[in-house]
C-alpha cells in the first residue's frame, strides 16, 4: 500500500480526542503509509510533538 494520511489538529477547544496515537502512525509506516501530523494535533490528547 502507498499513500499519504494526514493527522488534524482540532479545532474545537473541548475536544480531547486525536485522530492516531504514537502507535498507530508507526504501523501505518510499518504498511507503506507516508503520515503527516499537524504540529499540536495531540496536545488536548496530552501527546507532545516529540
Amino acid at each position: 500500500m502507498s499513500g499519504t494520511i494526514f493527522i488534524p489538529r482540532e479545532l474545537d477547544a473541548i475536544e480531547s480526542r486525536v485522530g492516531a496515537s504514537p502507535d498507530t502512525v508507526k504501523r501505518l509506516v510499518g504498511l507503506g503509509f507516508e503520515v503527516v501530523v499537524e504540529t499540536g494535533a495531540g496536545t488536548l490528547s496530552r501527546i507532545p510533538d516529540a
